[in-house]
Order: C-alpha cells, then sequence, then structure tokens
C-alpha cells in the first residue's frame, strides 16, 4: 500500500462513524439542507416558494419534543429585515428612478452604438464594463442598476435578455474579486487578519493586503468569464423569450392576422438621389411604403407629417416588407444602414410600435378620410393597413372614408397612442404596450441621490442599506417615482427567495453544522499536499457561500484556514485570501443576491444555473488558484 494511504483510510473510517453518531441537531440541519438542494435541483416549487418552504419547516421544527430549536423562532423573519434583503429593494428602487428620466435608456443607447446588435460584440462590452463598476460598488447594486439597460438593448436589438443577463450578472460577481472593497468577504478579511495575528506565533503573523493587492487575480476571472461566455454562451445560454423580447410575436401576430409583412429600416438620402424634393405623401404613395421618422441634422421628428420634403443629407426611417424595402432602395438611390442606428433609441420597442385601433359608433371621424384628418400630424398614428368586415386594405387607405367598426393597424410612439385612450374618437385595442410616464425634468435630483447613496457607502460607515435607502426615499420624495411605481419596481420573488434562506444559513451556523463539515472534511485530508488543502479550503468556501451568507462563510472559515497553513507549513494569509475570494464562487445555484435578482427577469430556472455556472465554478477555482499561487 502507498506511504499515506493507510492513514488516509483510517480518516475517512473515522470520518463516517462520526456521521453515524452526530448530534441530532446538526443530522437535522443536513436533513433539511438536503432537501433544500432537492427541491432546487428538482425544481417541483418555485424557487422562491422552495425558500419559505423551508423556513416554515425551520419554525414547525421547534415543537418537537426533545429537539434544541435549530433557528430562534423570533430571528426566523430576520431575513425580511436583513442588511442584504433591504440593499436589494433599495438598488431597484434607485435603478428604476435612474430609468424613468431617461438616463439608462441613454445609456443603452452608447452601447448600442458601441457594441452593434451582435451578441459576440455585446457580451463582452456590458459585461466588462458592470465587472469593473462593482469593483468599487456592491456587486448586486452595479447589478441592479445595469438591469434595465440591459433590458432596453435586449428589446432593442431583439436578442433575448436570458442570452445578456447571465453574463452580465456574473460577472458583478467576478467583480468583486477586483479589490479589496468589491464585495463584503474581502472587506472583511483585513479585520480578520488582524484578529487571527493575535493567537499566531509572531514569526507566521499576516500583513494585511492593499487596495489593489487581489487585481491580478481579479482581471483573470472578469477575463474568464467573458471569454467563457462569448466562446460557450450559445452552447449554455437560455433563449428564452420573455416580455421584454416579444417583438417576434407581434410581427407574427399582424402576418397572420391583417397578411402584414413589415420591418423598421434606416436609410440615408444622398444628395443624387430621387428622392430629394419630393414629399413624403408622394414617395409612400408611389412606392408602397411608410416613412414613419426623419432625422435632419440634430432634429428628429416621428410620424413626420405628409406634406414634409426630404432634402439630401436626411435620415429616414421606412416600415415595409423586407423585398419592397430592398426595390424601394434600388429605385429611388437610398443607402440602406444594417442597423437603426440614428433612430435606434426613438423607434426601439419599448418606445415606438404597431397597434390596433378601433373607430366606435359615435366618433366624430366617421365619413372622413385619413388624408383629410392629416393622422399623422394631428395623432401622430401612420396608418399601414384598414380592416373592414373581413377584408384587409393596405392601399388607397387614406382616400377612404372612414365608417363605424373599422380597424386602424397604425405606426405610432406609445406616448401618442396612449394620448388616444382618453380620446372618445378612438377605441385602442391594443393595451400590452409599455405605459412608462417618462420624467427626463427629474434627471438633476435622479443623479443628485445616486452620487449621495453611492458617495455615503464609499465614504462613511453607514451601514449599506442605510445608505442606499438614502437614495432610494430621496428619490420617491423629489417625484422621479411615486410610491406605486417604487413597490411596482421591486421583485418580490427575488426578496422571499433570499429572505426564505437567510435562516437556513443562521441554522448552519448556530447548530454548528458548518463547522463540523468544516472540521471533519479538513481532517479527512490531513497529510495532504499543500495545494490540495488549498483547494479544498476553496471548494469548502464555494459549497458554503451557496447555502450561507458569503460573510457568514468567510468568518467561519478564515481562522480554520489559517490554523491549518500555519500547521501544514504553507503561508497563511495566501489561505487566507483563498477562502475570501472563493466565497464569490456563487454561480451554481440562485441563492446569490445577484443570481437572485436577475432571474425573474430572464426567466431562469434553476437548471439554466447549473448548467452556465457549473463550468463557470470549475473555471473559477482553477484560474483562481492558479493566479493566486502565481501573484503571491
Amino acid at each position: 500500500m502507498a506511504p499515506g494511504v493507510a492513514p488516509f483510510i483510517r480518516e475517512v473510517v473515522s470520518f463516517m462513524i462520526e456521521v453515524t453518531t452526530l448530534s441530532t441537531e446538526i443530522a437535522v440541519v443536513l436533513a433539511v439542507l438536503a432537501f433544500t438542494v432537492y427541491l432546487f435541483v428538482s425544481e417541483v416549487v418555485r424557487v422562491d416558494l422552495a425558500a419559505l418552504l423551508i423556513m416554515v419547516l425551520l419554525g414547525l421544527l421547534s415543537l418537537v419534543p426533545g429537539l434544541q430549536p435549530i433557528v430562534n423562532v423570533h430571528e426566523l423573519f430576520s431575513g425580511f429585515a436583513s442588511n442584504a434583503v433591504i440593499s436589494i429593494i433599495a438598488v431597484m428602487i434607485i435603478g428604476a428612478g435612474l430609468d424613468r428620466t431617461g438616463i439608462m435608456s441613454r445609456l443603452a443607447g452608447v452601447i448600442l452604438r458601441v457594441g452593434g446588435a451582435t451578441e459576440r460584440r455585446m457580451v463582452p462590452l456590458i459585461s466588462g464594463t458592470v465587472g469593473i463598476i462593482s469593483s468599487f460598488m456592491q456587486n448586486v447594486g452595479a447589478a441592479a442598476l445595469f438591469l434595465p439597460v440591459v433590458s432596453r438593448i435586449s428589446a432593442r436589438t431583439g436578442m433575448p435578455l436570458s442570452r445578456l443577463l447571465m453574463p452580465m450578472g456574473f460577472c458583478a460577481i467576478l467583480g468583486g474579486t477586483l479589490t479589496m472593497v468589491g464585495s463584503s468577504p474581502v472587506i472583511l478579511l483585513n479585520d480578520l487578519i488582524l484578529a487571527a495575528n493575535e493567537g499566531l506565533h509572531p514569526d507566521h503573523h499576516m500583513q494585511t493586503f492593499g487596495l489593489f493587492a487581489v487585481t491580478p487575480v481579479g482581471l483573470a476571472l472578469i477575463a474568464t468569464g467573458i471569454l467563457y461566455f462569448v466562446f460557450l454562451g450559445r452552447f449554455v445560454l437560455p433563449a428564452h423569450r420573455t416580455e421584454g423580447s416579444s417583438a417576434t410575436s407581434v410581427v407574427a401576430y399582424f402576418r397572420e392576422l391583417y397578411g402584414l409583412d413589415y420591418a423598421l429600416n434606416e436609410a440615408v438620402v444622398p444628395a443624387e438621389s430621387a428622392l430629394v424634393g419630393q414629399s413624403l405623401g408622394d414617395v409612400e404613395r408611389n412606392h408602397k411604403v411608410r416613412i414613419v421618422g426623419i432625422a435632419t441634422g440634430e432634429d428628429l421628428y416621428l410620424a413626420p407629417s405628409r406634406d414634409t420634403v426630404l432634402q439630401a443629407g436626411n435620415i429616414v426611417a421606412v416600415l415595409a416588407d423586407p423585398r419592397v424595402f430592398a426595390g424601394f432602395c434600388g429605385a429611388v438611390g437610398i443607402r440602406p444602414r444594417p442597423d437603426l442606428e440614428t433612430f435606434s433609441d426613438a423607434l426601439a420597442s419599448t418606445k415606438a410600435g404597431v397597434s390596433e385601433v378601433v373607430i366606435p359608433p359615435r366618433s366624430r371621424l366617421i365619413g372622413k378620410t385619413v388624408r383629410e384628418l392629416w393622422m399623422r400630424k394631428t395623432y401622430g398614428l401612420s396608418v399601414l393597413a384598414l380592416h373592414r368586415g373581413s377584408e384587409t386594405l393596405r392601399e388607397g387607405v387614406r382616400d377612404l372614408p372612414l365608417q363605424a367598426g373599422d380597424t386602424l393597424v397604425c405606426h405610432s410612439a406609445w406616448d401618442r397612442l396612449a394620448h388616444l385612450e382618453r380620446d372618445r374618437d378612438f377605441v385602442v385595442v391594443t393595451t400590452e404596450y409599455p405605459h412608462e410616464e417618462l420624467r427626463p425634468h427629474k434627471v438633476g435630483f435622479a443623479l443628485f441621490f445616486f452620487a449621495l447613496a453611492v458617495g455615503l457607502v464609499l465614504f462613511t460607515d453607514l451601514r449599506l442599506s442605510v445608505a442606499l435607502l438614502v437614495g432610494a426615499v430621496g428619490m420617491i420624495a423629489s417625484g422621479v417615482l411615486n410610491m406605486d411605481e417604487a413597490y411596482q419596481a421591486v421583485s418580490w420573488k427575488t426578496v422571499f427567495l433570499l429572505a426564505g434562506l437567510i435562516p437556513l444559513g443562521l441554522a448552519m451556523e448556530t447548530s454548528g453544522t458548518a463547522a463540523w463539515m468544516a472540521h471533519h472534511t479538513l481532517r479527512v485530508l490531513d497529510g495532504v499536499p499543500i495545494w490540495v488543502l488549498q483547494t479544498a479550503i476553496a471548494v469548502l468556501a464555494t459549497f458554503f457561500t451557496l447555502v450561507m451568507s458569503n460573510v457568514g462563510a468567510t468568518v467561519l472559515l478564515v481562522p480554520l484556514a489559517v490554523d491549518i497553513a500555519v500547521g501544514a507549513g504553507g503561508d497563511p494569509a495566501l489561505f487566507a485570501l483563498t477562502v475570501a475570494l472563493a466565497t464569490s464562487n456563487a454561480f451554481l445555484i440562485p441563492t446569490h443576491q445577484v443570481n437572485a435578482l436577475i432571474m425573474g427577469p430572464a426567466g431562469y430556472g434553476v437548471s439554466d444555473f447549473v448548467r452556465a455556472g457549473g463550468i463557470m465554478t470549475v473555471l473559477f477555482l482553477v484560474v483562481m488558484l492558479v493566479m493566486l499561487n502565481i501573484a503571491f
């Protein structure tokens, strides 16, 4: 038998014997933990319901005779008032406030202009930006602020939100490894090192880490995350269609119901084009297209009037059948663009689209034609077709007197459609469209309270949740959001998921289950090489951070890792840093705050995290351990 194998086998046998003689409390917590993992992996119930079931189960266990309370019943609901949950609520409200003023929409436009509309370019740009931002602020805050940006990019490009949010979320977590203020465990590490030094021989005292000591490791991890999704994203990322990416279904609906096949295109009118000097009405009548937007220099006009005359250098947004548009460009000599550039924001699916409007029996418009009513100029509606009885008319519509019951298929900005809902001359059939009320005049308040919240987080010792609530409450009080909009901004699924799991983490700590698992796992590995011990500590930290708070895992494991390193002749500071960084390796299931945040909007299931996060977990461990041993 090889040297060292016999002691290892003895330790394993000893460990198995101890498993059978566990304290009742530890055995119960291990059973609850196994049940939690089963609920999450099997997805027999929603994850937020699973978290609530576990919380209720822990409370009911206090009624079992002879069993010490696993969790103090007075702390059972403490998760709802925890620093993490309140912080998430606050950053969601702050993000919604910034979005309501149009800031996030403009930021999305900038990213689109730089990154184009391809996934391979968009993923590195978004993920890298969020990763850098999260190195100086809480990763869940960075992810929450970029959530509306990514949602708008998805709506404008047609890329499923589920293919953008997971790379963004994972890189927000990875960004916490870039600096010593990027996440709670690394912030806490230096204090834990100083505390550990008090019990160590002076020869083993550790130096604290500087702000950018971990930057080489963090850069390697973020680069790994980005490259992983760029090259393997098409295999591991789901392509769920959510509410924010329903453009395809809308097109299919109008194609099936009215035979209306359309696409939105952008083209430049050169000086030699036959369109120069022609009115919009003449162009549309002769070529069977609808020009729904014109840009002249810095000015942009939606639903322009039919008497508008086209000039050289104009940029036009054209709604037409793709084949008709191709023929139109060739016939009149305009240069089509591959993507929307000038109109990417103004005509995004979140801002404008196709809708149905019915003429009611008592409408004052009956008997009048679309041309006489100057429908675009007066109401902002570009009429594409008219449905009467069982017939859909697409030609000559503007010269046809309107009748009661006529359905107009129109393209318009959503805010103009919202105004028509209060006009008795129309009945707006389309109701599922964004009813946003943007408040650009409140942008100063939004930026001030956002900057105030970030400043309080970075430069004061104020509790994170309180600092962020200052910004959230400030936005509500200043009118950036009203109270109802603030409630709507919060993802309550995320709140209940996190709050429901916090008692399980408390149970693992207070019952001694976490310490028991760590101690006996590492005891089994006694005598193995240093690098195996370091890997085992990293794996333990990874497991603990999935089922309990990363701060709790760090506080528990750092003293243990330091003692093991000293006893095995390793570097205790390196082992302590391994723990602090490995607690960011939280990609496997949606228990991390960032994963819980993005789960609902993207429609992810636990299986999606297991598939994509499983590979990321292994890559994280390999890259982190290699870089730590190179850099330190």
